[in-house]
C-alpha cells in the first residue's frame, strides 16, 4: 500500500504545519497497526479484514475515526469471517485527533519519560515515540493479547517502546515524567501518584463523563490541575476480559411499568450522552446510570435511565410537544436529578464541571471544584 499519501492527509485534518505532532502522524503508518477491526450491524459486530482490500483498508485506518478492534472477549484478529460477535466495545484504535489531544495535553517535551496507558493498538504509543524516541516511552494494557499484538506491530514499523502487560490501576512499572491515560478511570488511582515523579504530570478521562483532566504533582504527593475545556470519552478500565452485563433487567422492569410516581417534566426529552455538559454533570451527581434512547409508538422520543440500585426512570416527548411525561421507580428519582441540572444550566447558562479546579489527596482522593461548586469522585 502506498499509506504516505492517505497519513499526510490525516495529519493536514488532525494537526497543521508546524505542530510537533504534524510529523509524528504523517510518518506513522497505522494501518500496520489496525489489519482486522469489527463493524457494528444490525445483529452485532462482523470483522473487516484490511489486506483483503487496500483501498478500504486505507479509508479506514487514515479516517479520523475510532476502528473498534475488540468486542467483548473476542479480538477482530480471531474473529472469523461470517461471525457475528455481540456486546461492547473492549478495545480500539482511538480516533487520531483524540489521541492528539491527549497527547497534546501531557505537554511531551525532549528527555521526559512517558507512559501510555492502555496500549489497544499501539498507535498512541507509536506517535510518542516518533517525538520522545522509543527509550523514553513505556506502553501498558491489562489484555495480553493486546499487548504482544501491539508490541509486534510496532517493531514492523521501526518502534520498541516497552510494552506491559498489567492492570493500569495497580502498581505501575517504573517512575515517569508524563502519565497520560488512553483509558477513562473514576478516580485517579493512587498508584499514578507513586509512580509520578516530582513536577510531573498527568491526564486522563473520567469515567461515564466527557471530562478530561490534567493535573501536575504537587511536593506533597498528591496533584493539582483542572478540567480542560475539550471533551473526550474512552472505555473505562477493565480487570477482566469483558465489562459486567448492562441492566437489562432493570429495563425490563422500565420499559412498561407505571412506576411510584409520574409527573411532567417541562423539558423535552433529551439524549443525554450527546449533551456532554449535562451528562458530565449527571454522572457526577449520580456516577453509573446507563442510559437508552428509542422512539415511542407514537414517533415520539423515548429515554430511559437506569441503574444498578434499581432506581429507573422513563421520559417520553410526544410528536409535536416540548414537555416529557415521566415514569419513574426505585429508591431514587434519576429523571429529578437531570431536571434540576437542565433548571442550573437554564439559570447559569453553564454548568460548573468544564474548567473546574481538581486537586488530588497523595491516596488518589479526587475533588472537582468551581463557583461554589464541588464534588469528590
Amino acid at each position: 500500500m502506498d499509506w504516505k499519501p492517505h497519513a499526510a492527509a490525516l495529519a493536514a485534518q488532525v494537526s497543521y504545519r508546524g505542530s510537533g505532532w504534524w510529523a509524528p502522524i504523517m510518518e506513522t503508518p497505522r494501518h500496520v497497526l489496525v489489519e482486522r477491526w469489527l463493524t457494528p450491524g444490525a445483529g452485532g459486530w462482523t470483522a473487516v479484514d484490511g489486506p483483503s482490500d487496500e483501498e478500504a483498508w486505507a479509508k479506514a485506518a487514515y479516517a479520523d475515526a475510532t476502528l473498534v478492534t475488540r468486542v467483548g472477549p473476542v479480538h477482530a484478529d480471531h474473529a472469523r469471517p461470517d461471525q457475528v460477535v455481540s456486546g461492547l466495545p473492549t478495545s480500539s484504535s482511538t480516533l487520531p485527533s483524540l489521541v492528539v489531544t491527549m497527547l497534546r495535553h501531557g505537554r511531551l517535551t525532549p528527555g521526559v519519560r512517558m507512559l501510555d496507558l492502555a496500549t489497544g493498538s499501539g498507535y498512541s504509543a507509536a506517535l510518542a515515540c516518533q517525538r520522545l524516541g522509543d527509550g523514553q516511552v513505556t506502553t501498558l494494557d491489562v489484555d495480553p493479547y493486546l499487548t504482544q499484538a501491539a508490541a509486534e506491530r510496532l517493531a514492523r514499523i521501526g518502534r520498541h517502546p516497552a510494552v506491559v502487560t498489567a492492570d493500569g490501576t495497580g502498581e505501575l512499572p517504573g517512575t515517569f515524567d508524563r502519565i497520560v491515560s488512553m483509558v477513562s478511570v473514576p478516580r485517579i488511582p493512587s498508584s499514578w501518584l507513586a509512580a509520578l515523579a516530582p513536577g510531573g504530570r498527568l491526564m486522563t478521562t473520567v469515567a461515564g463523563t466527557g471530562l478530561i483532566v490534567t493535573a501536575d504533582k504537587t511536593d506533597d504527593g498528591g496533584a493539582r490541575g483542572r478540567v480542560e475545556w475539550d471533551r473526550a470519552a474512552f472505555m473505562t478500565t477493565r480487570a477482566g476480559d469483558d465489562y459486567p452485563p448492562g441492566l437489562s433487567d432493570v429495563f425490563a422492569t422500565a420499559a412498561e411499568a407505571d412506576g411510584e410516581e409520574v409527573t411532567e417534566s417541562p423539558f423535552p426529552v433529551l439524549d443525554v450522552m450527546q449533551a456532554w455538559e449535562v451528562w458530565s454533570m449527571l454522572s457526577l451527581t449520580v456516577p453509573g446510570i446507563e442510559h437508552r434512547m428509542g422512539t415511542g409508538d407514537d414517533g415520539g422520543r423515548m429515554t430511559w435511565l437506569l441503574h444498578a440500585d434499581g432506581s429507573w426512570a422513563r421520559g417520553h416527548t410526544k410528536p409535536g410537544e416540548r414537555t416529557a411525561t415521566v415514569h419513574q421507580g426505585g429508591p431514587r428519582r434519576l429523571y429529578d436529578r437531570l431536571d434540576r441540572i437542565r433548571w442550573r444550566w437554564l439559570e447559569h447558562g453553564e454548568l460548573p464541571v468544564y474548567g473546574a479546579k481538581v486537586t488530588v489527596t497523595p491516596d488518589g482522593e479526587t475533588t472537582l471544584s468551581r463557583g461554589g461548586w464541588a464534588t469528590t469522585l
